[in-house]
C-alpha cells in the first residue's frame, strides 16, 4: 500500500483524499476525505480573472490540507486545478500561492484529462459489465466519458452549476424564462458533447460530484448527509425530474432548510440539478447510478501507480 494524498481543485470546491492505495487491487483506504466550498471561480466568467478573494479563500484551506498531510504522512501529493483555473488569466498567482503552501505546483488540467481521472475514479469499482457512460458535473464545467474498462471518448463544455448560475442569476424562485435561457445554454452544451461522445445507446450512466450526490441525498429522503447510503444508489428519472422542480421552484430561504444541502451549495444546486436532468432527458436514461468516487479517486489510483513504479525501477533497487 502506498500512502497518498491527492486534491482536487474546482471552480465551487476543494477536496482532499489522503489513502492507503494499492496499485495492484485498485484498493483504496481512505483516511481522511473532506471537502471546503471555497467558489474560486467567482466571477470568472464574466471577468475571465481569478478575484483576490476567491484565491484567498483557497489559500486558506490549503493550509488547513498541508496540516492534515503533514499529520498522516503521505508519500507522495498530487494537485489538480480544472475549469475556473483553466480559465483565468491570472492563474500564475494561483500556482504560486499553492507551491509556497503545500511544496507541489497544481497541474492545471484540461478537460479530457480531467475527464480520465473521473473515468476511473467512478468506474474502478463497478463491475466492468458494459459500456459506461460518466458525467462529472463541476462547478464551472461537466466532463462526458464513454468507456467499459478504459476511456474510449471524451469531452468536457463548459455547463456547471456555478457558471450557469452566475450567467443566468436565477431569482428566488427561478423564472420560467430564466429556467429556459438555462436549458438553452446547456442543450447547446450537449450539441458540443455529442460531436465526440456517443450519448445515447444504452450505457450505464454514473454521475459524479456535488450536484448529483446532492440530488440523490434529496431523492433518498436523508436527513443527514450520508456517504454510505448515496455511493453506488440508482435514482430514476422521475425522482431526478421532481428534485430539480422542487429546487427550481424554491426560495433560497426553502433551500437552506434542506437539511442534506450544504450551505455552499444553496445557491448554485438549481441549476446543477437541471444539468443533470437534462442530460438524462438526452441520453434517455431512466435512471443514474450515482458515485462518491469521482476524480479524487482516479488521481489517488495514478499517483499509487506512479509511486510504485519508480520504486521497482531498476536503478532504484
Amino acid at each position: 500500500m502506498t500512502r497518498v494524498a491527492a486534491i482536487d481543485c474546482g471552480t465551487n470546491s476543494i477536496r482532499l483524499l489522503v489513502a492507503d492505495a494499492d496499485p495492484a487491487t485498485g484498493e483504496i483506504t481512505d483516511l481522511d476525505r473532506r471537502m471546503t466550498i471555497v467558489r474560486l471561480g467567482q466571477g470568472v466568467d464574466r471577468t475571465g480573472r481569478l478575484a483576490p478573494e476567491a484565491l484567498a479563500r483557497t489559500f486558506a484551506a490549503c493550509r488547513q490540507y498541508a496540516e492534515v498531510i503533514k499529520e498522516l504522512g503521505a508519500e507522495r501529493v498530487r494537485f489538480v486545478a480544472t475549469s475556473a483555473s483553466r480559465d483565468a488569466e491570472n492563474r500564475d498567482d494561483f500556482v504560486r500561492g499553492v507551491l509556497d503552501i503545500l511544496g507541489v505546483e497544481p497541474e492545471v488540467i484540461s478537460g479530457d484529462q480531467e475527464a480520465a481521472f473521473s473515468f476511473t475514479g467512478a468506474t474502478k469499482e463497478l463491475d466492468g459489465a458494459g459500456e459506461y457512460l460518466v458525467v462529472d458535473i463541476g462547478g464551472g464545467s461537466t466532463e462526458f466519458v464513454v468507456g467499459s474498462t478504459a476511456v474510449e471518448a471524451a469531452r468536457s463544455v463548459d455547463i456547471g452549476c456555478v457558471r450557469m448560475t452566475e450567467r443566468h442569476h436565477p431569482g428566488d424562485p427561478a423564472t420560467p424564462e430564466q429556467i429556459a435561457a438555462i436549458r438553452a445554454d446547456i442543450e447547446a452544451a450537449l450539441d458540443l458533447a455529442e460531436q465526440s461522445v456517443p450519448l445515447t445507446g444504452g450505457r450505464t450512466l454514473v454521475g459524479l460530484a456535488g450536484s448529483v450526490t446532492t440530488v440523490a441525498a434529496i431523492a433518498l429522503g436523508l436527513t443527514a448527509y450520508d456517504s454510505a447510503a448515496i455511493h453506488h444508489s440508482r435514482i430514476p428519472y422521475e425522482d431526478v425530474a421532481a428534485v430539480t422542480a422542487r429546487l427550481l421552484a424554491s426560495t433560497h430561504e426553502e433551500r437552506t432548510r434542506i437539511p442534506v444541502l450544504h450551505p455552499g451549495r444553496v445557491d448554485v444546486i438549481a441549476a446543477g440539478a437541471l444539468v443533470l436532468l437534462a442530460i438524462m432527458e438526452r441520453t434517455g436514461a431512466r435512471e443514474v447510478v450515482v458515485s462518491e468516487h469521482d476524480i479524487l479517486d482516479g488521481i489517488a489510483y495514478k499517483v499509487a501507480e506512479e509511486t510504485e513504479k519508480e520504486k521497482t525501477r531498476p536503478e532504484l533497487r
